[in-house]
């Protein structure tokens, strides 16, 4: 690898890294970084996913006061998401890929509207960095997390939009303490998939730690981001990406 092409994977990766922390979508750009440098696309995506867990490492690390008070739920949701990565690992790795790409613009799309339309009281009601009180969650959150987890782990193309969508809905938290939930369970499901590719699979380590050290830094910055933005807003930029998104995945798979 190339000194050009180490640098570059960094930058990306410093790009996907916001991308993901703050909307999902890192895989947009990080997937086709590791294809531009020649890596080919089954070595590119296990590569991928295996990086991807340094986002999770530097958003978790920069998301604490937001994460505060919230561990009794996030327990039973980190093992929905190890059960679901787990499933979905092991479908990739026996199974062939794009089985889901029908259905997966679909599901972005919906969630990215879900998104768009929905306010949650609490985020109307937020007075800078007050406490929240954690409610009972609906018996559907963690079910929803362990087939996020799956599709996470087999496929894993904006997981993070539709994970962020369920929380906002589900739960009804602020857009700062929904995101470093979905970091942190995202983050859970993507280790155990990281775990098998490496195990089981040909990982391009020359490039995953270039992009990987983009991440962590990008992943570190993405909670910054979110904090300071207004929520109405950034809530907006994450839809319109997801449904760009959507729309783009749809054209692939249907063409």
């Amino acid at each position: 690898m190339t000194a050009w092409e180490f640098g570059f994977l960094v930058l990306a990766g410093i790009g996907a890294g916001l991308s993901g922390s703050i909307a999902g979508l890192a895989s947009l750009i990080s997937y086709p970084a590791l294809l531009a440098v020649g890596i080919p696309p089954v070595t590119a995506n296990v590569t991928n996913t295996v990086s991807l867990v340094l986002i999770s490492v530097g958003s978790v690390s920069a998301s604490r006061p937001e994460l505060s008070g919230q561990a009794r739920r996030l327990v039973p949701l980190a093992a929905a998401a190890v059960l679901g990565g787990t499933a979905g690992a092991v479908l990739l790795l026996l199974t062939p890929a794009g089985a889901f790409e029908r259905i997966v613009p679909f599901l972005i799309a919906g969630a990215s509207a879900a998104i768009l339309v929905q306010r949650p009281p609490r985020e109307l009601a937020e007075e800078g960095h007050r406490e929240h009180p954690v409610p009972r969650d609906p018996w559907w959150l963690a079910l929803g997390t362990f087939v996020i987890g799956i599709y996470g782990g087999y496929f894993g193309a904006a997981a993070g939009v539709l994970m962020l969508a369920m929380f906002l809905l589900g739960t009804g938290e602020t857009l700062p303490r929904g995101n470093a939930m979905k970091n942190l369970v995202l983050g859970v499901a993507n280790s155990v998939a990281a775990v098998g590719f490496i195990v089981f699979a040909s990982i391009a380590w020359s490039a995953a730690l270039p992009l990987a050290t983009g991440l962590f830094i990008g992943g570190r910055l993405g909670p910054r981001v979110v904090r300071r933005s207004p929520p109405g807003a950034l809530r907006r930029i994450i839809a319109v990406a997801g449904l760009a998104l959507a729309v783009r995945l749809g054209i692939q798979a249907f063409t």
